[in-house]
C-alpha cells in the first residue's frame, strides 16, 4: 500500500505498525517523533497505531552533537 511519509510517496505493508514502518526504515523508534494524520503519536502508541493507505507520516528525528 502507498503512505506519505515525509512528503514523499512511500511503500508499505499492509497491517503494518507505525513501529515497524520506523524499524523498515533503519531508524530507532526511541529516537524519533511521529505525527501521523496531522496528530502526534505517543511512543507507547507505536506498535499500535496500524498504517493505513493514504495516511501521511512526519518523522523528525532527533540529532546530537556538538
Amino acid at each position: 500500500m502507498e503512505i506519505i511519509c515525509n512528503g514523499e510517496k512511500k511503500e508499505a505493508t499492509v497491517g503494518m505498525s507505525v513501529e515497524e514502518f520506523i524499524i523498515s526504515l533503519k531508524l530507532d523508534p526511541e529516537t524519533v517523533v511521529v505525527e501521523f494524520n496531522e496528530a502526534l503519536v505517543g511512543r507507547d502508541e507505536y506498535p499500535g497505531k496500524m498504517l493505513e493507505p493514504g495516511c501521511r507520516l512526519e518523522i523528525i528525528r532527533f540529532v546530537g552533537g556538538g
